[in-house]
């Protein structure tokens, strides 16, 4: 008989390992494949599912006694949520770190409009002679539109807002008067790149979402503008357009935390643009928001397991069953 554990597809932090470890042991994943963590099934109790492995219905098959998933975070597309909700299998995730997503995209902003890299080149290099060479953008005044209106995206609206910024956001499912509540106005997409200077993606992903930035739109946003993505990957068609966009001037800069592929694929031109600030996917991964994030999710998995209700949870339908 296999001893009852939890397992994680990748290290997870030490506060989920002690919280969880008060019901059973924690084991990791010696590799992200998907053979990998089928193997170490029998027995799991709950799958804390890391980015790198999907989760499909053949691993969930494979835990005879799984019951319960954990996503660190706010995002779960790297789980098959049907087939989780087929097996009655549910799927805690913990959007308690967002702010730390949203802090990024205002520090991604703030370094590309005020060229803090390349001003440090310049000191660091003696080019100190160059310094009037750069021209320095401003943040008062200017347009901010985000893409997607959820914590992430509120969040930010707080922090642009003393900045003296006009904030305008797209999001087909956010209320009116709760955007206005934030002095927040609704655009239809199109009408927000033409009149923002600095776009900041936040949706999440899902069908209606994958692509939602297009080649088109290069073609209709606002020239000059820089555009961040801190959702992820998928939101954007391809490296292809912004790379573009980029080479002909139609956006001054690009800020990249998230990738269609991750790790991307290189080489890639885009990379070697001076005005193309990247992260390995690593926003959202500042010590307050991971410690709040563990500490959720771990909770919310003890719980599942006790028998108790989840605080979050993705596919609440199944906790009665």
């Amino acid at each position: 008989m296999v001893n009852e554990r939890f397992v994680s597809t990748a290290p997870i932090g030490q506060m989920a390992i002690d919280i969880l470890s008060s019901r059973a042991p924690v084991e990791i994943s010696p590799s992200t494949s998907h053979e990998s963590v089928a193997n170490l099934m029998d027995g799991t109790l709950g799958l804390i599912c890391r980015a790198e492995t999907y989760i499909d219905g053949r691993i969930l098959d494979a835990g005879k006694n799984l019951k319960v998933l954990g996503r660190p975070g706010v995002g779960y597309d790297s789980v098959d949520v049907v087939a989780a909700t087929e097996r009655g299998i549910p799927l805690i995730y913990a959007p308690v770190g967002g702010f730390a997503v949203a802090e990024w995209a205002m520090a991604a902003m703030l370094a590309l409009a005020k060229r803090i890299i390349e001003c440090n080149q310049m000191v660091k290099l003696d080019k100190w002679s160059q310094r009037y060479s750069l021209e320095l953008d401003d943040m008062t005044e200017k347009t901010l539109g985000i893409v997607g209106f959820g914590r992430i995206g509120q969040h930010l609206a707080g922090l642009a807002a003393p900045f003296g910024m006009r904030i305008v956001a797209y999001d087909p499912f956010v209320d009116k008067k709760l955007a206005s509540a934030q002095n927040v106005e609704l655009l239809d997409l199109e009408s927000l790149l033409k009149t923002s200077d600095y776009v900041s993606l936040h949706p999440a992903l899902n069908d209606s979402s994958r692509g939602l930035i297009k080649s088109e739109h290069m073609q209709v946003i606002k020239k000059g503008a820089i555009l961040i993505n801190a959702s992820r990957g998928g939101v954007v068609e391809n490296l292809e357009i912004l790379a573009d966009a980029l080479d002909e001037g139609v956006l001054s800069g690009v800020a990249l935390d998230v990738f269609p592929e991750e790790p991307p694929v290189y080489p890639h031109r885009i990379f070697e643009h001076p005005m193309c600030l990247c992260a390995p996917h690593m926003a959202g991964l500042s010590k307050l928001a991971m410690l709040r994030i563990l500490k959720s999710m771990a909770n919310d998995m003890l719980a599942v397991v006790g028998g108790n209700i989840p605080k979050y949870c993705v596919n609440p339908e199944v906790l009665n069953k």
